[in-house]
């Protein structure tokens, strides 16, 4: 559990954490990351740090927007590619938002 959850996995928060906070990784690709092409739709794909992946929307209509997803660890190009596709599934087309975060 400490590999993937810094305070042990007791449910006791981390001092440090800052919820809706994260790098600026907006935009670009570099040697940690992966861009897929799905549907038409491009993201990056990140390790997040903590055992999960971020991915970036770069063709969206919002820059930086996208979703995370934990644990990944050892998931397959078409799981990948299974939670773009359900990430697409609920995003307004017209807005690049999901209905609850406008």
């Amino acid at each position: 559990m400490k590999e993937i959850y810094p305070d042990g996995g007791d449910g006791e928060p981390n001092p440090r954490a800052v919820p809706g906070l994260r790098p600026d990784t907006a935009g670009s690709a570099d040697a940690t990351s992966r861009t897929l092409d799905v549907d038409g739709e491009t993201f990056v794909l990140r390790s997040n740090g903590f055992g999960g992946t971020d991915y970036t929307w770069l063709s969206g209509p919002n820059p930086g927007y996208g979703f995370g997803v934990s644990p990944t660890a050892n998931l397959s190009l078409d799981e990948h590619i299974k939670n773009i596709r359900g990430f697409l599934d609920i995003v307004d087309p017209t807005t690049g938002y999901i209905e609850d975060e406008q």
